[in-house]
């Protein structure tokens, strides 16, 4: 699991915002800017504020500059998540704005749903969803951008075309898709309003006691590598709040099967969440201690040579997502099916491991 990007719809901002700051409706990214913020725009984050203004930047570009100390708040540098208050000064020197070049790449994707204002793919695992250090091809991104060229947001950024919220590169499943800015705005403010309904199923390493429960344990980056997620005290000032729901739907000797409601965002939340329920995901090199099923690993005693790999990623696969079209106002539901590794270890454990 990623931490969702969020948005509010333009329609959501004061009426009259754009009277409430000493500054023209729109100004060049290299030219210094000041804005005196009014009472009308308190409770804003600076992040939301400053796409009032700065329109050839991305949320996304406004955040690093934000982080890069290219943007004040009275003197001081700050944080995206910084709520603006009344008089506060902002000074505003931003860099060119970069714009990156997705290269279209005619990969096959499978669409679930599609109309106008979005799409909803299933994304097959083994592929990351954006162009990132050592991964520049083969993305999502890549077969977004020959699939459906120009028409998808750029809310996130030109590097980013239509991507709404991740899921991990070893994670299969349904995926949300913006063909243009306003639907992402809107559907991103469901990611973190949480009205946004999602469930995976995955396989565990080990058998879960209870039928359903809910996991309530926050989450951080861990000390030393930085690419994990820890279970960390709720009082740790580094710690986030994480919940998730599960409910169990089959249980093998040694392995179970289970579907997990995420009720939060949070990065790897849905594999450090089972972890610390003593039944990791199964073959998740990062929080287990394998990358793969072989067929021996569940039937005894098999012959070396009807040995074979069932599984080479983390069994994890997002199943269903259920959101309100921003723009038709009907409840979207759409499904992916389990993919063929994940049935294929499902299928020998139901012959070789059942509960008697």
């Amino acid at each position: 699991m990623d931490d969702l990007p969020t948005d509010d719809d333009e329609d959501l901002l004061p009426m009259d915002a754009a009277a409430s700051v000493t500054a023209p409706s729109y100004a060049r990214a290299r030219d210094p800017i000041e804005l005196l913020v009014k009472v009308k725009s308190e409770g804003m984050r600076l992040d939301h504020y400053l796409q009032i203004f700065i329109q050839d930047f991305s949320r996304s570009e406004l955040q690093k500059a934000i982080a890069g100390g290219h943007i004040l708040v009275n003197g001081r540098a700050s944080k995206a998540s910084y709520k603006v208050r009344n008089d506060d000064q902002l000074f505003v020197q931003l860099p060119e704005p970069i714009h990156d070049v997705i290269i279209p790449e005619n990969i096959p994707l499978d669409v679930l749903y599609e109309d106008e204002w979005l799409a909803i793919i299933n994304k097959p695992s083994n592929m990351v969803v954006h162009p990132a250090r050592g991964n520049w091809t083969g993305t999502l991104a890549n077969a977004l951008a020959f699939r459906f060229a120009e028409a998808l947001s750029r809310e996130n950024g030109t590097f980013r075309p239509g991507i709404v919220h991740r899921l991990d590169r070893d994670t299969s499943g349904v995926i949300l898709i913006a063909k243009e800015d306003r639907t992402h705005r809107e559907v991103s403010l469901q990611f973190e309003k949480r009205t946004v309904h999602k469930e995976y199923v995955a396989l565990t390493a080990g058998v879960l006691d209870r039928d359903s429960d809910y996991i309530e344990a926050a989450m951080k980056h861990h000390p030393h590598e930085r690419e994990k997620m820890i279970v960390a005290d709720a009082s740790d000032p580094e710690a986030k709040p994480a919940c998730s729901y599960y409910e169990v739907m089959e249980r093998f000797r040694g392995y179970t099967l289970v579907k997990v409601q995420p009720r939060t965002g949070r990065t790897h939340q849905i594999r450090v969440h089972l972890l610390h329920a003593g039944c990791p995901v199964l073959a998740d090199k990062m929080y287990g201690s394998r990358n793969r099923v072989l067929r021996s690993d569940i039937v005894p005693h098999l012959p070396l040579d009807q040995d074979e790999e069932l599984l080479g990623r983390q069994a994890l696969h997002a199943f269903r997502l259920r959101f309100k079209h921003p723009r038709r106002g009907v409840w979207i539901e759409a499904e992916a099916p389990l993919p063929p590794d994940i049935r294929r270890v499902l299928d020998t454990l139901r012959e070789h491991r059942p509960l008697r």
